[in-house]
């Protein structure tokens, strides 16, 4: 009887003193993710609350003095203002064509680099290294390199087959700010396709390979299906920065010839016509697209771990 009497007394402090003990660890392994997370706040959150305020009030940056609260109208006035339905159907059309360019392209890089052969480390290298150029300097690039009509790579081509010296960004400005996007984001599709490729069951592809399967089926019935969280996840990443693009349009064609996209009219209106509440309010507008895309981005990828943890 004394026994099962002292048991309860004897394990109760112990209880107590555990608890404690445990909430202080929980604590002290969240305490040095606390100083990422006020700077994160600090440079995230607090400067979006800013935007969100101005966006409010009709401020010109040359008149201070004249601001006042204006509500809803800087964003009545986007959505009704011509030129800014212009640069979203740009921003639109932009995205659009070279997240398609990208994942095309992209899908038959991550198609040979799955394949052995000589040199496929250097070839990867190579084709990985238009991602690592900075936005900026590959716009130049682009611009001065390849699109000049005086020297510039593709007319001294055409010159030397006799073809014609057209000037590349007057004629087809978008389609010039559209390639050299698809230059330097390709690498980034063939790395997310290249990866789900090589998640793939190869005792699988070898069964219907000894069943007669032909390259072309093993692809459309096996390798695509897998491949589809993939695409997903590359479009709708991709999708995210190309929205909020500016560098390219900036360099390459300053926003002229039809090819300003939301990002650039924002520039415009900050910087050029020094509305600080109209460009606030245009801001908002991005980010919150930027935030639905991203919202999507995040079901895709924790749909694809979910996936990798029941194969485990």
């Amino acid at each position: 009887m004394t026994a099962t009497t002292t048991a309860p007394v004897a394990t109760a402090p112990l209880r107590a003193t555990r608890q404690p003990s445990a909430r202080l660890r929980a604590w002290a392994t969240r305490a040095p993710l606390l100083p990422a997370l006020v700077f994160m706040i600090a440079v995230t959150q607090l400067p979006f609350v800013a935007t969100l305020v101005i966006s409010f009030f009709d401020w010109n940056a040359l008149y201070p003095q004249a601001r006042h609260f204006t509500g809803l109208d800087n964003y009545r006035q986007l959505l009704t203002d011509a030129g800014l339905r212009h640069s979203v159907w740009t921003t639109v059309l932009l995205t659009v064509a070279v997240v398609l360019a990208c994942l095309v392209l992209g899908l038959a890089l991550a198609l040979l680099l799955d394949r052995r052969f000589r040199g496929r480390g250097v070839v990867r290298t190579l084709l990985i290294a238009p991602f690592l150029v900075v936005p900026v300097a590959a716009a130049l690039l682009w611009k001065h390199v390849l699109y000049n009509p005086e020297y510039g790579l593709l007319n001294g081509l055409l010159h030397y087959v006799g073809g014609p010296q057209p000037d590349w960004i007057s004629r087809t400005p978008l389609l010039a700010v559209e390639a050299s996007l698809v230059w330097q984001w390709t690498p980034f599709m063939m790395l997310i396709l290249l990866a789900g490729l090589q998640s793939r069951d190869q005792q699988q592809i070898e069964a219907a390979r000894v069943d007669g399967a032909s390259d072309w089926q093993i692809f459309r019935h096996l390798t695509l299906p897998l491949l589809r969280r993939y695409l997903e996840l590359g479009a709708l990443l991709g999708s995210i920065y190309i929205v909020q693009n500016f560098d390219a349009v900036f360099t390459i064609t300053s926003g002229g010839l039809g090819t300003a996209n939301l990002p650039y009219t924002v520039y415009q209106s900050f910087y050029q016509a020094h509305e600080n509440g109209l460009a606030s309010a245009a801001g908002v507008l991005v980010v919150i697209g930027s935030i639905v895309i991203a919202t999507f981005a995040l079901r895709v990828v924790s749909s694809l771990f979910r996936e990798e943890v029941s194969r485990a």
